[in-house]
């Protein structure tokens, strides 16, 4: 099903997750008929470009980064166009409006328009008044929606302040906060999983669930965001939104219908359930690491501190493991271990789901571990291992395992993460990106971390290459359990 006639307003149109990102998401959906002929694309940014010239610098992105069909690559290239203003400057989004008349006049978009924040956090609030004091915000003729990027905040009251601010001039539901990992397909699929295979979810509790493990490994370092991922950390840039994310969608509660409220109301009870954090939480089920030089596929690797654009004697953490307990019914007393670093020794996010062991006397002895493994990325898929009789005499089990690989399905229309949130956010549909009560309540979880690291609380250093700091393996061993040891692919892990 094709979209609407939709203007789309990019801020931040001459940045890097425009180049990467957005116009080859957009590029795809168009190639793929996804993306109605009625629409135009509206490059917003200070540096003083032409229609052409940013078509230019576009079309020579997606030659490099797409397998482009030159027709189609021209047609789609046609529907670019570029406004430089100052978007600091409320009287210069003047300039956007016989800009945008045109566009919706020439498109027969009724006025619909999508405005994508690709931007710094710094403008998140500023954007919105500007444009509704050119009435850029107004429904009257069409609808309008806005798109923010992450981080959505700082800490709990600056996210507040920033919702309060947009909430100004946007109603809540014309704001899309994106998280592009819940773009992935194999997160969506944890639903369905779940809720479609009776032969999961009577088993997706307490009484037969030992512990879940969370992981999202990056083999890079900070590379040339020193400077901004300093400001920022491990808990701010993965842990808060995106890995906080996947566990509620994990642990939630079956939706009564399949619409973006009643799924989000149920991701929102998951986060308000989660178990205030304490200081013997903070002490004894949490770990805070920072890399050191070490080795990454056999090459040399220079240390956090050794970063361009890092202090010498920065604190900011590039790993972080804590046990996260839910306080309701379903996952009372099952422990969450989530883990995030950089510089680890595969890059890779996956959810591992432990199920108890048979209580059996004789076949629990040596029977191997039965766990049901989400691979998030790279190679998404979902891998179930059990145990299985060895050949020969004797009643001996023997770990085996069944895979299944969204890339076996061999079907090159797939979308990324990006292109689905886009499309869904063009037809209106929100169930993929984050509330404001979510938005809140994860917050409101991670804010004695927050704290925890304002008063100069512990970081341990781990080598790069490792799988981080000695204190995070201790805290998985007070309770006899180990971290598993993702690789980079599904058929050769564990």
């Amino acid at each position: 099903m094709k979209t609407e006639p939709t203007c789309i307003v990019i801020f931040g149109a001459s940045g890097d997750l425009t180049h990467r990102k957005l116009i080859p998401a957009l590029f795809n959906l168009y190639r793929l008929g996804r993306l109605d002929e009625h629409f135009s694309v509206l490059g917003v940014a200070r540096t003083k470009l032409e229609h052409e010239s940013f078509r230019a610098k576009m079309r020579d992105v997606l030659i490099t980064t797409e397998q482009a069909d030159g027709a189609i690559l021209e047609n789609f290239c046609q529907h670019l166009y570029y406004q430089a203003i100052d978007t600091a400057d409320s009287q210069d989004y003047a300039k956007l409006v016989p800009v945008l008349d045109e566009l919706h006049k020439k498109y027969e978009t009724k006025g619909n328009t999508l405005y994508y924040l690709s931007t710094p956090p710094s403008l998140y609030g500023i954007i919105p008044e500007c444009l509704a004091a050119h009435n850029l915000n107004s429904e009257a003729h069409g609808w309008k929606r806005i798109i923010v990027e992450k981080p959505f905040g700082y800490d709990m009251e600056s996210a507040k302040a920033l919702d309060i601010q947009i909430h100004r001039f946007f109603e809540e539901h014309q704001i899309y906060r994106i998280d592009h990992y819940l773009g992935k397909e194999t997160v969506q699929n944890l639903l369905v999983l779940r809720f479609s295979n009776g032969l999961f979810e009577p088993l997706w509790n307490r009484n037969f669930i030992d512990y879940v493990e969370i992981t999202g490994a990056e083999t890079l370092g900070v590379e040339e965001r020193g400077g901004y991922y300093d400001g920022s950390g491990a808990v701010r840039d993965m842990f808060q939104n995106h890995l906080l994310q996947v566990l509620a969608l994990v642990a939630m509660e079956p939706p009564a219908i399949i619409n973006a409220d009643s799924m989000r109301d149920e991701v929102a009870k998951v986060l308000h359930c989660l178990h205030p954090l304490n200081e013997d939480d903070l002490q004894d089920n949490m770990a805070l690491g920072q890399y050191t030089e070490g080795k990454i596929d056999g090459h040399e690797v220079k240390g956090y501190l050794q970063e361009k654009g890092v202090p010498a004697d920065s604190t900011t953490e590039t790993y972080m493991a804590l046990q996260v307990q839910i306080d309701n019914w379903r996952w009372s007393g099952v422990p969450f271990y989530v883990r995030t670093g950089k510089r680890l020794p595969a890059r890779v996010t996956e959810v591992v789901i432990h199920f108890k062991k048979t209580p059996h006397p004789v076949f629990s002895q040596n029977a191997p571990e039965n766990k049901l493994i989400i691979r998030i990325q790279p190679d998404e898929g979902i891998s179930m291992h059990f145990g299985l009789k060895k050949p020969g005499a004797g009643f001996d089990a023997k770990e085996v395992s069944m895979d299944f690989r969204y890339a076996d399905l061999a079907q090159p229309s797939l979308l990324t993460s990006y292109d689905r949130l886009l499309l869904d956010a063009i037809r209106g549909d929100a169930t993929l990106f984050a509330r404001t009560d979510a938005v809140h309540a994860c917050w409101k979880y991670v804010q004695p971390i927050l704290n925890y690291k304002a008063k100069g609380g512990r970081i341990y250093d781990y080598e790069a290459g490792t799988w981080g700091p000695e204190a995070a393996d201790k805290l998985m061993a007070r309770s006899g359990r180990v971290w598993g040891r993702p690789s980079g692919r599904m058929l050769k892990k564990y």
